[in-house]
């Protein structure tokens, strides 16, 4: 019996570790493909497609995982045709989301987000409904060290718009077009970045309860298990 019990420990260990690998993955493909769309499939000229891409490979993801995310965002399955929409509308305590999918069946992905937003108490509005809160920007996170400085100015003279100071995170925000230009004098400058991308970001933020950050949270969650799904975002505190 005791033999048992520790064979189920062990298997419950290892699908555990494998649920957090294919949430690794599953992260590693949308910024591949969020890199892609944005700033086209050659890594040569794409700074954010390079670091997607080493980023990919440090967690292991296998070269053919790689090669499809960047053929599937650049439309180059045989095959199979993409479309790229976003749904927009109100989860739990007013909180407005923005869910960025791409899907080869439309009727799918819009039954299954529809699905998880009224299963959380929330809502899916129609096109421009919450898309005015949002605005298109580059965001840039690099860890604080001895360099910042110099990471700030190399930022400034690439043209970004600002930058965030944090504990131990500097947050600098670009025009979308300015982004690999800015992200790449960033890099040359010895920063450590942590994340980089162009995404929606609310112009303005509401405060909610803790109990209703969990649900949001939750929905957020469930939208981003769809393989549909590329990105949510959303204007919560």
């Amino acid at each position: 019996m005791a033999g048992h019990n520790k064979w189920s420990k062990v298997k419950h260990i290892k699908a555990k570790e494998d649920a957090k690998k294919g949430k690794v993955f599953t992260k590693a493909v949308r910024d591949i493909m969020t890199a892609v769309r944005d700033g086209g499939p050659n890594p040569d000229t794409n700074a954010a497609l390079r670091l997607a891409i080493e980023r990919a490979k440090a967690v292991s993801m296998p070269q053919d995982n790689i090669k499809r995310a960047i053929d599937k965002a650049s439309g180059n399955l045989p095959g199979v045709k993409y479309e790229e929409i976003t749904y927009e509308g109100y989860g739990p305590g007013g909180v407005a989301l923005m869910v960025e999918c791409l899907t080869d069946n439309k009727n799918r992905t819009v039954a299954a987000v529809r699905h998880a937003f009224s299963k959380a108490g929330g809502s899916l509005g129609t096109s421009g409904s919450v898309s005015w809160m949002f605005e298109k920007k580059g965001v840039i996170t690099v860890e604080r060290d001895e360099k910042e400085d110099e990471i700030m100015e190399a930022a400034l003279e690439a043209g970004a718009n600002d930058i965030l100071e944090f504990d131990e995170v500097l947050v600098i925000e670009t025009d979308p077009n300015d982004f690999n230009t800015v992200l790449e004098a960033v890099e040359k400058a010895g920063a450590t970045i942590l994340e980089s991308s162009v995404g929606l970001v609310a112009s303005n933020e509401i405060d909610v309860d803790d109990e209703t950050a969990q649900k949001v949270e939750r929905l957020i969650e469930v939208l981003e298990e769809n393989d549909d799904v590329q990105n949510v975002y959303h204007n919560m505190k």
